[in-house]
């Protein structure tokens, strides 16, 4: 067996290991829709809090609070719900099991810092710093994002360092905490689905 069949095999050895290991039918398409469900929820936030708050985007009266909620509450259930739905049938089309250790791993380790910072979140609303909250999101988010990618398609993990650091830079200026919150959850969606999408998906 020559030195290149060699090559060929422990390449081939890698790659069955790296998939067994990692669960890669994460679809690039569900990024770009979460990203513009971000951006739809955001204008509806913003329309309902400059209308009905006089004009002041982080004073919230009561009724307006809880609709924001709903709102950002909504994207986030749309965005699942497409993920789920996209990156099931992408995985069928590549013939990998949707559930299995991999993607048990993903999912775990991906919920934990996005549950605990949800929470934290909720009781700063709640104290009503609602300015801390934005950047607060972008942190968690990112952190949740690099602890699931080491179960997923590695490149999520860079995702995730650009949501921390819009998150930190909103923590530092919270009076941009909503820009920095459509940055980071609507347009960079957006461009790092669309570069996913045509890293991996258009491939497979």
């Amino acid at each position: 067996m020559s030195n290149e069949d060699y090559l060929k095999d422990i390449s081939e050895i890698k790659s069955l290991m790296n998939k067994s290991s990692r669960f890669i039918s994460l679809s690039g398409l569900s990024g770009i829709l979460a990203g513009i469900y971000a951006l739809i929820g955001a204008a509806v936030a913003y329309w309902l809090v400059v209308t009905y708050s006089g004009g002041k985007l982080y004073i919230f009266n009561g009724w307006v609070f809880w609709a924001s909620m709903l709102v950002l509450l909504m994207v986030a259930f749309l965005s699942a719900l497409t993920g789920i739905i996209l990156t099931t049938r992408k995985a069928k089309k590549n013939n990998e099991k949707i559930w299995d250790s991999s993607s048990r791993r993903l999912l775990f380790n991906f919920l934990i810092p996005l549950i605990v910072g949800g929470i934290y979140c909720f009781i700063i609303l709640n104290q009503g710093r609602y300015g801390q909250t934005g950047g607060l999101m972008l942190i968690f988010y990112g952190l949740a994002l690099v602890s699931a990618s080491k179960y997923s398609i590695g490149d999520i993990k860079y995702l995730g360092y650009i949501e921390i650091i819009l998150g930190l830079i909103a923590s530092y200026y919270p009076g941009y905490g909503f820009w920095l919150w459509v940055i980071g959850f609507g347009i960079m969606h957006i461009l790092y689905g669309t570069w996913m999408h045509f890293k991996y998906d258009t491939k497979s």
